[in-house]
């Protein structure tokens, strides 16, 4: 698997500041695969399933942007469902996140890498105390923390009233970050955007801990799992580079299309287990505001990568990639 290694290698060190304190890519990876890195797996959100699909654009947005992914017609995608963690075996039904990730490569030239959570929000604005709340989870503080961050207000009353879903494909899947949509006459135009799913699923009826995966995949035996891609547009009143804090419900939103997910693999065989998701891979028509949250996961799903595809290169479960 040479072709997972390329320039990842010399990656640089990558940096984050906020005031006078300095985080690294590497510290938060670190942080985040513990004591034990599970070899050749993603260092969060290290179990998941490939699916693939395709987007039916209605053409609504090309008058906000003129990548080529909102042009009216199918555009095919290799995405991921996934769940919180760096463990590999975790049960699905007790991740506290859930996410979708897709890949558009419309040319050679022109690719949207674009990773999604369940929550519409981050719980901080900053990469040096988004580390810190990492710690805070981890050592069992997390009230405390919260209690010390009023900017985690959105996000506290997002998770108070979260009820997971029993199923990937019930769930509502957030950009979290905000980005422009652009023309090439220059306008620019803020949006988040949200995966909004066409189906209830209030519990699922598969045991043990695979149980997310299997529903889908026996889903999947009955039709596509759709989703409708909605837009929400920003106003001046909002800011674009804060993803601690929501935008309201009254802001316009445009229905750019639908998800079809019609096939999936397991995510070892499938061709999502060599993607990076970097929601820093942008076509022609999007572009990343300056939310520093936005650079920092784009940062440390590169370092994430970086370690995987050298533990690939060098053998990392060969035996169970052929099972």
């Amino acid at each position: 698997m040479k072709k997972y290694l390329g320039a990842l290698l010399a990656l640089p060190m990558l940096v984050f500041a906020q005031q006078s304190e300095r985080v690294t890519a590497q510290q938060f990876v670190d942080l985040q695969q513990g004591q034990n890195a599970h070899e050749g797996f993603r260092r969060a959100h290290a179990k998941g399933i490939c699916v693939t699909g395709e987007f039916r654009s209605n053409g609504s947005l090309t008058d906000y942007s003129n990548a080529a992914v909102f042009n009216k017609g199918a555009h095919p995608f290799v995405g991921r469902f996934s769940i919180a963690g760096n463990n590999p075996s975790a049960p699905d039904l007790k991740a506290p996140v859930r996410s979708l990730a897709l890949s558009f490569a419309t040319s050679a030239a022109q690719q949207w890498r674009i990773a999604m959570n369940t929550p519409p929000v981050m719980a901080v604005s900053d990469p040096h105390t988004f580390y810190q709340q990492i710690k805070a989870i981890q050592s069992g503080t997390i009230a405390e923390f919260f209690a010390e961050h009023p900017e985690s207000a959105d996000f506290i009353a997002w998770k108070d009233n979260y009820q997971p879903s029993g199923s990937f494909a019930a769930e509502q899947y957030h950009s979290i970050n905000a980005f422009y949509l652009t023309k090439d006459n220059g306008d620019k135009q803020p949006v988040r955007w949200a995966m909004r799913p066409t189906v209830n699923v209030a519990n699922t009826s598969f045991d043990g801990d695979d149980a997310l995966q299997n529903e889908l995949t026996e889903r999947l035996t009955s039709g596509p799992v759709i989703f409708d891609w909605v837009f929400t547009l920003a106003t001046s009143e909002d800011d674009e580079n804060d993803p601690a804090v929501g935008w309201p419900e009254s802001r316009e939103q445009i229905v750019a299309g639908q998800i079809a997910i019609n096939d999936w693999q397991k995510q070892l065989n499938g061709d999502c287990h060599e993607i990076n998701y970097d929601p820093l891979v942008l076509p022609d028509g999007i572009e990343a505001t300056r939310d520093p949250i936005l650079r920092a996961r784009s940062a440390a799903y590169a370092e994430s990568y970086r370690r995987r595809a050298v533990e690939v290169f060098n053998g990392a479960f060969e035996e169970q990639q052929n099972d």
